[in-house]
C-alpha cells in the first residue's frame, strides 16, 4: 500500500476515547504520581525483571521509572503502545535508547532536577574524605577518642581538577571556588570563555590528571569514557591526589583503583557510583580503609531532588500523552528549557506548514526543502527541520510519526533532506520566515509562514501566492482565474450545502491572472461538494486540507 496516495483526501482515523495507561516501576514521589493522574490511569508495580516488565508494557502508553528498572530491547518491542519512557534522572544507562529511538518512542530524563543534590554530595564526600568524617564517626561511637589518627587535608588553595562542566560540575565548580580552591577543568564541549567565566582553566586530560589535589568526575559513562580512570592514568597522578566519583559507574577501573589506594599511589577517593550496583559483596573496594568513602549511590537522594524530578519527568510524560514535545528528550535534539521555550513557536510553525504542505502537493514525495529566512536563520536548525518532518508525515503515517522517529521515517520513504538559511529575507515579521518546498510526483509546492508578534501563526505564502491566514481545523484552497463571480459562486455553493465559511482571502501575482482563495470553514465538507467546486466556470483545482 502507498503510504502517500491521495493526501488530499484523507481517511478520517478513528481516535481512541479511552484514558491512556501509564505503568509507574519505581518508587516516584506521590507529586508526580498526582500529576500523571490528571491525564492517565496510572498503575504503580515496582521490583518488575525485564521478563517481567515485558509481559505487561503492552497495556501501557507510558512507562517511568528510575534506575532500579531495566528496559531492554525485548521491553520495548513487547511495548507496542509504548509513546513516552521517562526516567526521574540524570542518566538513562537502564534504557535501550537506541531501541525506543528505532520504535519511534520518545525517552525523557530530568537532566537538572537534581543538580543541587548531586553537587552537594560530591562537595560532601570530597570534604568528608579530606577529614576523615565517616571513620572518626565510628570511632568515637564505638568510645575511642583518637584525634591522632584523622589529622585531615584543608581544601584551601588546593586545585580541583572538573571533568565535564555541565550543570553539577559547574556548580560543583562554582562552589568549590568560594572556597579558596584553584580550578582546572576538562570538558571537550565547553568553550575556554564559559570556563574562565566558572574560574576555571580548560586543560587537557593529562595535565589535569597531573597537577590536581582532588579530581572530580561529572560524565556519563559512554565507550570513550569506559575506565577513564585506570592504571595508566592513576600513575600520572599526584601521590595526595583524590578522586570522587558521583556520576556514573563505569569509568573507573574499580580493581586498579583499590591497588593504588592500598599501594599508596593516590590519596584516596569517595565512590558514589558503581561498575555494578549494588556493590558486589567480593568488591575490593570493601577491604579498604579510611583513605575510601562508598556511599550507596545517594547523590540524588534528597527529599528536594526526589520531588523535581518526579515532577519533572511526570509532566513531560503528561504532556506527550497529550500531543506536545517534551522538552527533555534525550533521543531529539537536546535543547536547554531557555532555548526550547523561544523555539516552541517556531516548532509549532514548522509541524503546520509540512503538514499544509503535504496535502497542497499531494501523490509521492521525493524531496524537502527547508528554507530559514531573516532572524530565523539565526536559530537551531535542526529542531524545525525535524517538526517539519513530522508535520510532512502525519497524513501517512498518523500517530507513528513523531519527533523521535520523523528523520528515520524519511529516510526509509527516500524523502531527500534539503536545508538552507538566508538571513538577508527581509520582511514584515520581525523573528523571520519560513519556506517549506516539496518536489514529488505532482511537481514541485512550496509554503511559507511566519510569527506574529503575540506568535500566532500566519501562512503567507501558497505557491508563490501570497495570502495571510490563520491556520484552521478545515480549509479549502482553490486554484482559479481571477474574474468577477469566483468568489461569490463559490460562497454561494458551500451556502447551498450548509458550510458556513470563518474567513476568505485570494491570493494573486497579477490582475485577472491565477490566482488561490483560501477559506476557513466551522466543519468538514460534506461528500460531493469538491466535485461540484470544480464544475465552476474559471475553477482549475480544489481540494481540502484538515490540520
Amino acid at each position: 500500500m502507498n503510504d502517500w496516495a491521495d493526501l488530499r483526501s484523507p481517511v478520517p482515523v478513528a481516535r481512541c476515547l479511552a484514558m491512556p495507561k501509564v505503568l509507574v516501576s519505581d518508587p516516584i514521589d506521590q507529586v508526580g504520581l498526582d500529576i500523571l493522574s490528571q491525564v492517565a490511569q496510572v498503575d504503580v508495580k515496582t521490583g518488575l525483571s525485564p521478563s517481567e516488565l515485558a509481559q505487561i508494557i503492552g497495556d501501557y502508553d507510558a512507562l517511568m521509572l528510575r534506575s532500579g528498572t531495566r528496559v531492554t530491547a525485548e521491553v520495548i518491542e513487547a511495548g507496542q503502545k509504548l509513546r513516552i519512557i521517562g526516567r526521574a534522572g540524570v542518566g538513562v544507562d537502564n534504557v535501550d535508547v537506541p531501541a525506543a529511538t528505532r520504535r519511534g518512542i520518545v525517552v525523557v530524563n530530568s537532566p537538572e532536577g537534581n543538580t543541587i543534590a548531586a553537587a552537594e554530595h560530591t562537595l560532601a564526600m570530597m570534604l568528608s574524605l579530606s577529614r576523615h568524617i565517616p571513620d572518626a564517626n565510628a570511632s568515637t561511637k564505638s568510645g575511642v577518642w583518637d584525634r591522632k589518627s584523622f589529622v585531615g587535608t584543608e581544601v584551601y588553595k588546593k586545585t580541583l581538577g572538573v571533568v565535564g562542566l555541565g550543570k553539577i560540575g559547574s556548580h560543583v565548580a562554582t562552589v568549590a571556588k568560594a572556597m579558596g580552591m584553584k580550578l582546572l577543568a576538562y570538558d571537550p564541549f565547553i568553550s575556554a570563555e564559559r570556563a574562565e567565566q566558572i574560574g576555571a582553566r580548560l586543560v587537557e586530560l593529562d595535565i589535569l590528571f597531573q597537577e590536581a589535589d582532588y579530581i572530580t568526575l561529572h560524565i556519563p559513562k559512554t565507550p570513550e569514557t569506559a575506565n577513564l580512570i585506570n592504571a595508566e592514568t592513576l600513575a600520572k597522578m599526584k601521590p595526595t591526589t583524590r578522586i570522587i566519583n558521583c556520576a556514573r559507574g563505569g569509568v573507573i577501573d574499580e580493581q586498579a583503583l583499590a591497588d593504588a589506594i592500598a599501594a599508596g599511589k593516590i590519596g584516596g577517593a569517595a565512590l558514589d557510583v558503581f561498575e555494578q550496583e549494588p556493590l558486589q559483596a567480593d568488591s575490593p573496594l570493601r577491604a579498604l580503609g579510611k583513605d575510601l568513602i562508598l556511599t550507596p549511590h545517594l547523590g540524588a537522594s534528597t527529599t528536594e531532588a526526589q520531588v523535581n524530578v518526579a515532577v519533572d519527568v511526570a509532566e513531560q510524560i503528561r504532556d506527550v500523552l497529550l500531543g506536545l514535545p517534551a522538552r527533555s528528550a534525550v533521543n531529539i535534539p537536546g535543547l536547554y528549557p531557555d532555548v526550547l521555550e523561544k523555539l516552541r513557536p517556531y516548532l509549532q510553525l514548522a509541524e503546520t506548514l509540512g503538514n499544509l504542505l503535504s496535502q497542497v502537493a499531494g501523490g509521492r514525495l521525493e524531496q524537502l526543502t527547508v528554507r530559514l529566512q531573516g532572524e530565523l536563520a539565526a536559530q537551531q536548525s535542526q529542531p524545525i527541520v525535524i517538526a517539519a518532518l513530522k508535520g510532512l508525515l502525519t497524513q501517512a503515517l498518523r500517530e507513528r510519526v513523531n519527533y523521535v522517529n520523523a528523520m528515520i521515517e524519511a529516510k526509509e520513504r527516500g524523502i531527500r533532506i534539503i536545508e538552507t538559511r538566508d538571513e538577508s529575507v527581509r520582511d514584515d515579521y520581525a523573528g523571520g520566515s519560513l519556506q517549506l518546498m516539496a518536489t514529488g510526483s505532482n511537481g514541485e509546492h512550496r509554503v511559507m509562514g511566519a510569527l506574529l508578534g503575540d506568535g500566532e501563526i500566519r501562512i503567507t505564502n501558497v505557491d508563490e501566492f501570497p495570502v495571510n491566514v490563520p491556520p484552521s481545523r478545515y480549509m479549502l484552497f482553490t486554484r482559479h482565474r481571477d474574474m468577477p463571480g469566483i468568489i461569490g459562486k463559490i460562497g454561494s455553493l458551500l451556502g447551498s450545502f450548509n458550510v458556513n465559511i470563518a474567513s476568505m482571502q485570494v491570493g494573486r501575482r497579477i490582475v485577472r491572472g491565477d490566482a488561490v482563495m483560501v477559506l476557513s470553514l466551522d466543519d468538514p465538507l460534506p461528500e460531493g461538494i469538491l466535485a461540484e467546486i470544480t464544475k465552476v466556470a474559471g475553477i482549475s483545482d480544489a481540494y481540502t486540507v484538515v490540520l
